[in-house]
């Protein structure tokens, strides 16, 4: 094989011409980056754009009415009144003042203007605005230079003052619309998260009755009649005296009383609407089950982390408890094969039976709920769960649980 036949990601093999197709890819990477540099500086060039178009704008109207015997300091005032709007959205107040003498002395009106709008859109109400308008109203009123402003008789003055008015009432109505819009827009914001959350409460209030009533019905019903079974159980030990009578009633009697001390463990969870504190099963008692499940088992266990998360170790120990329940009441006589396996990631379980060597004595009552409750534990937890039916007539449960959860 030559050089010429490779291909390594990253670096040019080859004759001279091997690393001309690399520029294609270049040139995309480059056009990619360029397009997410601009999409993050969206912002930023959106109000550079928009602070150019007020400049050029307000340059315009003062070139437009410039006059070509006007004096240096005019010129000069006007100018720096147009500059100054640069700065108009961290010093609004300073830049209006600073447009003032343009539009006094010179013929900046249209810089006067938007420096008082953006003024209103920032202060509203504030002393601030009320002085700027004042000013604004003063520079429209007054006519320089001065002497010919005394020269103006009482009807150019009502008409200034008029003008007056208009010129620097409009920039105040815009921005306090502006900030209007912009407040209301903020309050419509907050009474919509305001109406999120009275909707979560809400619904937190029904789950939390429904869990209330669940757990009465599971205390006076559930708990009722197993409690009942682990009486009769003891009873029947008691009076029996043959010696397979006994071990039954004392298993029946034992495996009732744990159920019954699970169950108001869950009743105390549906009353509290938390996480369980008591003691939960872990994948240390399978033991225990296995020895209690009246099931050939046979446990295959390799590389079982030392710690597990309890969520993990609970829900390993239900995936198993639920399989050998569904061995024993749907394939009789048949043998489990239980193997769990772990690694650094997670642990997985894997139960299978082979076909039943009996006729089921008669028929359980199920809902079908276990592996669905199975599924959506495993899905909670980040996992997988897969159920399959076997070629020799069995059924195959498998699970992964990660170990970070």
């Amino acid at each position: 094989m030559t050089t010429e036949e490779l291909s390594i990601p990253g670096v040019s093999v080859g004759g001279p011409g091997a690393g001309a197709a690399d520029h294609p890819h270049r040139r995309r990477t480059t056009a990619a980056a360029l397009s997410e540099y601009l999409r993050s500086r969206r912002p930023y060039l959106r109000k550079l754009a928009l602070d150019a178009l007020v400049i050029v704008i307000a340059a315009l109207d003062v070139w437009l009415v410039f006059p070509e015997e006007a004096p240096t300091y005019s010129v000069v005032l006007s100018a720096a009144s147009c500059v100054a709007l640069i700065a108009r959205r961290w010093l609004p107040f300073a830049v209006l003042l600073a447009t003032v003498p343009g539009f006094l002395a010179g013929w900046a009106q249209l810089s006067a203007m938007l420096a008082l709008g953006y003024l209103a859109t920032r202060k509203q109400m504030h002393w601030q605005t009320w002085v700027g308008a004042g000013l604004i109203w003063l520079c429209r009123f007054v006519l320089w230079p001065l002497p010919e402003f005394a020269q103006l008789g009482w009807r150019e003055h009502a008409l200034d003052a008029i003008y007056g008015v208009i010129v620097a009432g409009m920039p105040i109505a815009i921005g306090l619309l502006i900030g209007a819009r912009t407040e209301l827009s903020a309050r419509l914001a907050e009474l919509a998260a305001s109406r999120d959350r009275e909707r979560q409460l809400h619904a937190q209030a029904v789950r939390a009755e429904e869990r209330a009533r669940l757990a009465r019905e599971m205390h006076d019903v559930v708990s009722h009649d197993i409690t009942l079974i682990a009486m009769q159980a003891g009873a029947l030990s008691a009076s029996n005296t043959s010696g397979e009578a006994q071990r039954t009633a004392r298993t029946i009697r034992r495996l009732s009383t744990h159920t019954l001390e699970e169950l108001r463990a869950l009743v105390g969870v549906l009353r509290s609407g938390a996480e369980p504190d008591g003691p939960q099963p872990e994948i240390n008692d399978l033991h225990t089950l296995i020895r209690d499940a009246d099931v050939p088992v046979q446990l295959s266990v390799e590389h079982l982390p030392e710690a597990l998360p309890p969520k993990v170790s609970a829900a390993a120990y239900r995936t198993v408890q639920e399989c050998l329940t569904n061995v024993h009441k749907h394939a009789p006589g048949a043998t489990a094969f239980v193997r769990i396996s772990g690694d650094r990631d997670g642990i997985s379980i894997e139960v299978r039976n082979d076909r039943a060597r009996q006729r089921p004595a008669g028929e359980l009552p199920s809902g079908g709920h276990g592996l669905a409750g199975l599924a959506e534990r495993a899905e909670l937890l980040g996992g997988t769960f897969e159920t399959e039916p076997t070629e020799d007539g069995g059924f195959r449960v498998s699970a992964r649980y990660p170990v970070a959860t």
